[in-house]
């Protein structure tokens, strides 16, 4: 077979080795067009795991590798004047030069053909003479572009400013990150040793801070010398230096992130960067390079044909790249937006940069550096106001908001039950929620209840309009309060154009077969073609259904309800107030995003004025519409997010979408927090997550970040009531109450949760 390999980085050449390796037979060349020496970043990062997989395949090459490696097991994070150092996270470091003439030389052991200063000018011709062409010419990639329209290469050029630059200066020690705050806004520097003599030190910062330096005017050596102002202390007197000298002006870049929908088309295959990229703040795109140019060199020997071949390759590799190409959007994500978390303490700082990515959960980070953990997590509850000394989870620690005290930060999210009967809750609503709320979680929500029959979702929902609604309501209410330390919150609501449909298990939003009550909402816009036509609300209407919130809002009052939320989300009728979705009038409650948000706001001040002082009020917002611009954007909920705290709103229940059903929301882990901590970091605002949270590890992770104040958790209370108390004893925590008649079920928990850490701990040592 003769093989061509478009590019000599680090893909190339290990392809070129690793197919070598398999076929000796194989006609292999390497063509770069730099010369063999030529390279223009710094170093290179890899990981233990990595390390294995390249021994697993070529020994002799690893072992040249691992022999000029760098190593360092911890992260040091300057911040503020503050320098937190964390253990156990296992990375090395080469330099990218050294690393291409080992491959270079192990290549050329093998029999590759290298040639080097020879330009590529066109894919196809190489195409028509090898029987393999691999494309692993980088970031530009000629193949990509040539084959673009089979390719369909997505490239997203983000917006933080970087500069890749050297230095003598020791930061062998630790992967080093470094925040400085200079008259311009904040520069940050990621920093690592890869030989004895040299380290990497990245500087980035934003867009608007770059401008303001005037960096895209300067030269590189005057770029230099600004940074080498700016993190003074740190360079101990040493120099920045630059290998881009073949680039003219500022070597200033923007990270492209790359996808294609294909890598491969007819005989030529694309690796590397050339098929997708990861930010560098994650130190994956080499591992990404390495590891396919192992699969597809495998896969080319081993299947009958370069089709067979090229199918497996994209279908086994393309998981683990978007894996880790989401790991790097995540990470890429939160330096972009890195100043918004410039006034957290250094330790949530320090939390939050560690877990960007998602790759480092809580528990993994307690495996990896537990004595760092704990003071945070002491930290944590001690500003929460728990006795001083305490470690505990975060989960677990206290909430005040106005004169409501929780116990821990779990929310039992509102989930509709829809077997009332003519809107009054019944038995099952009676064990319902007193299982719940026997399950240790702080706070428990009971489903939107409506304030008018008309407001109903379904004939199945629970109302705030009749008297025996209050009074079944009240013998809710006093078993919570009477058997249990949760705090249970009333959501109250009206359906709008969503109303009059069925059971949600006979067809979520699906009108009734009959019996339909006519529905009112902001303009004259149904749910759906098959949905009835709402009537636009006149004033008279506003206040009729004002006056039916603040009727709900004294009755939930009376039944001694702890806390009350204003449901302004998921297409109900204030929610169709505030997304221009749906709300096309031409009064003063339309148009603009305060004319949108007249009308919820008048309701929260109506209700606010008879809900007591010292009870607290949360709104529920769409935090995205997921439609892009013609929606509620991130951005736009972060204005709404301040419109209600200046309102007087205690925190913000941030959830999205079920707006439209136009809505492409983006599903995953969590999806939902970053909604959430948007808000809290820009506004300072109290928040609430939700959205596919279900793992302890999850609530964790978001309130130590400092993504969220309280953590909801819906799907995973259905399935079991006592979620809450099964993490605690999981943790071996015993400060979370049980009911005393299920003692023996705590006590043996506890003592499945010791021996399994026991056993653990015993297979860690073997």
């Amino acid at each position: 077979m003769k093989i061509a390999c478009l590019g000599g980085g680090p893909a190339g050449l290990y392809f070129a080795i690793s197919m070598k390796l398999r076929d000796p037979a194989a006609e292999v060349v390497v063509v770069e067009r730099n010369r063999s020496d030529d390279t223009f970043g710094w170093g290179v990062v890899l990981s233990d795991e990595t390390l294995t997989n390249l021994a697993a395949n070529d020994a002799v090459s690893a072992a040249a590798i691992r022999s000029h490696f760098a190593y360092w097991d911890d992260i040091a994070v300057h911040f503020k004047g503050t320098k937190t150092v964390s253990t156990g996270h296992g990375f090395c470091g080469i330099g990218r030069k050294q690393l291409l003439l080992l491959l270079q030389a192990r290549a050329r052991e093998l029999g590759v053909e290298l040639r080097f200063e020879t330009n590529v000018e066109k894919i196809c011709k190489y195409a028509e003479e090898y029987d393999l062409v691999v494309a692993a010419d980088g970031l530009n990639s000629r193949a990509r572009a040539e084959f673009a329209d089979r390719f369909e290469p997505e490239i997203d050029v983000r917006s933080c400013k970087f500069v890749w630059l050297g230095t003598h200066q020791k930061f062998d020690d630790a992967f080093t990150f470094i925040f400085e705050e200079t008259e311009h806004g904040w520069v940050w520097a990621h920093a690592y040793q890869f030989d004895k003599d040299t380290a990497t030190f990245i500087v980035e910062c934003s867009a608007d801070t770059w401008a303001k330096f005037g960096f895209g005017e300067m030269s590189q050596q005057e770029t230099n010398r600004i940074c080498e102002r700016i993190f003074a202390k740190y360079l101990d007197g040493h120099e920045l230096m630059t290998n881009a000298n073949h680039i003219r002006g500022s070597a200033w870049l923007n990270f492209p992130r790359v996808l294609c929908k294909r890598w491969s088309y007819r005989n030529v295959a694309l690796l590397g960067d050339a098929a997708a990229t990861a930010h560098f703040s994650i130190g994956s795109g080499t591992k990404l390079a390495l590891e396919s140019a192992i699969a597809l060199a495998e896969l080319v020997n081993t299947e009958p044909t370069l089709e067979a071949a090229f199918a497996r390759y994209e279908e086994e590799r393309r998981t683990e790249v978007l894996r880790l190409q989401s790991a790097a959007r995540n990470s890429l994500e939160w330096f972009e937006d890195v100043e918004r978390y410039f006034d957290l303490d250094p330790v949530q700082f320090n939390y939050s940069l560690l877990t960007r990515s998602q790759r480092i959960s809580h528990e993994n980070l307690r495996l990896r550096d537990k004595a760092w953990l704990e003071s945070a997590e002491q930290w944590f509850q001690e500003r929460a106001g728990a006795p001083a000394g305490t470690r505990r989870a975060p989960m677990f620690a206290p909430l005040r908001l106005r004169d409501m005290q929780l116990r821990n930060r779990i929310v039992v999210s509102p989930m509709a039950q829809y077997k009332a009967v003519d809107g009054t809750p019944t038995d099952w609503h009676l064990v319902h929620y007193g299982e719940r709320a026997k399950g240790g979680a702080g706070l428990l929500y009971i489903e939107m209840t409506c304030v008018s029959p008309e407001g109903r979702i379904t004939p199945g929902c629970t109302g705030f309009y009749k008297p025996e609604h209050e009074l079944a309501w009240k013998r809710i209410v006093d078993f919570v309060h009477t058997e249990t330390q949760a705090k249970i919150c009333a959501q109250i609501g009206h359906s709008g154009r969503k109303g009059s449909t069925k059971l949600g298990w006979e067809g979520m939003d699906k009108p009734l077969d009959r019996g339909n009550w006519p529905v009112m909402s902001v303009s004259e816009l149904p749910w759906s073609t098959k949905n009835q036509t709402p009537k636009a609300m006149t004033r008279a209407d506003m206040d009729m259904v004002r006056d039916q919130f603040v009727a709900s809002a004294e009755m939930a009052d009376r039944a001694g309800f702890d806390m009350l939320e204003i449901h302004a989300a998921h297409g109900y009728l204030l929610s169709s107030f505030i997304t221009p979705l749906t709300n096309n009038r031409t009064d003063e409650y339309g148009g603009s995003l305060r004319n949108r948000m007249r009308y919820p706001l008048e309701v929260y001040h109506a209700v606010r004025e008879v809900w007591p002082a010292g009870k607290p009020i949360s709104v529920r917002i769409s935090a995205n519409d997921w439609v892009g611009d013609e929606g509620v954007t991130p951005h736009e909920a972060v204005e709404i997010a301040k419109m209600l705290q200046d309102a007087g709103v205690d925190i913000c229940d941030v959830s999205a979408g079920q707006t439209s059903e136009l809505a492409r929301p983006v599903y995953g882990r969590m999806f939902q927090t970053p909604f959430s901590d948007r808000i809290r970091n820009e506004t300072g605002m109290a928040t609430m997550a939700v959205g596919n949270i279900y793992e302890p590890d999850h609530v964790n992770s978001i309130l130590l970040a400092g993504r969220a104040d309280l953590v909801c958790l819906a799907r995973p209370h259905l399935t079991d009531p006592y979620w809450t108390l099964r993490a605690a004893a999981k943790f071996g925590d015993t400060g979370e109450p049980w009911p005393d008649p299920y003692l023996p079920g705590r006590d043996q928990l506890l003592r499945l949760a010791e021996r399994a850490a026991e056993m653990a701990a015993q297979d860690r040592v073997v």
